[in-house]
């Protein structure tokens, strides 16, 4: 079952990532945008890099020899639980309401925001290794995403042009994305701490005698 579970959520991810990069890159192209522009643009949202991580996750898994040993680590794996379950409710209740995408953007926008997190947390429950994270990790865990976000503010100061709505400084005023940033990283510590216990339940039940 591992091995079905993580070709699916492989094959499923790189093929949503594939055609989102061959949606975005023409239309950047079409707006007078660079390739290296284009390619930035794509990689500057939380959503293709959160996706990524998880094609790299069923990467390491499918391919032991390859060297992807960060993404073999109990810690990432977890971390990636809890960021990938932020990428699917903040887009539920925050930005499906802000468009209405037709056709192939509609397929990459159900994939890459409900099937491939949906289909991880299934993998990681039922194929990750449990009982090794530790509260103590929540650091660990919180510090790409911290990277990621000073990165986007960062870009978005230079080029005025920011990957979402809550990160706007240039519309909102630093105060009230810092507020938003505050919030994002309190809601994500949560559920990173919900992965954590939820982690040690796992150890525990798979020890249980059946």
């Amino acid at each position: 079952m591992k091995q079905t579970l993580t070709w699916v959520g492989f094959v499923a991810g790189a093929a949503a990532l594939i055609l989102q990069l061959a949606i975005t890159l023409p239309a950047r192209l079409d707006k007078g945008d660079s390739l290296v522009g284009g390619l930035v643009f794509y990689f500057s949202f939380f959503t293709i890099l959160t996706n990524l991580a998880l094609v790299l996750i069923y990467a390491a898994e499918l391919w032991p020899r390859a060297p992807l040993g960060w993404f073999r680590r109990p810690v990432t794996q977890g971390m990636m639980a809890a960021a990938i379950t932020l990428v699917m409710v903040f887009y539920h209740l925050i930005l499906a309401e802000t468009w209405d995408p037709q056709g192939l953007s509609l397929v990459c926008d159900v994939a890459l925001h409900y099937v491939t997190p949906l289909l991880y947390l299934l993998w990681w429950v039922l194929c990750s290794r449990h009982g090794a994270l530790r509260w103590s990790d929540i650091p660990a865990m919180l510090l790409p995403p911290t990277i990621y976000l000073a990165w986007a503010m960062a870009r978005g100061a230079v080029v005025g042009e920011y990957p979402y709505p809550i990160l706007e400084a240039n519309r909102i005023g630093y105060m009230l994305v810092a507020l938003n940033v505050v919030l994002v990283l309190v809601g994500l510590t949560v559920l990173c701490a919900l992965a954590i216990g939820a982690d040690g339940l796992l150890a525990r039940a798979r020890r249980l005698p059946l």
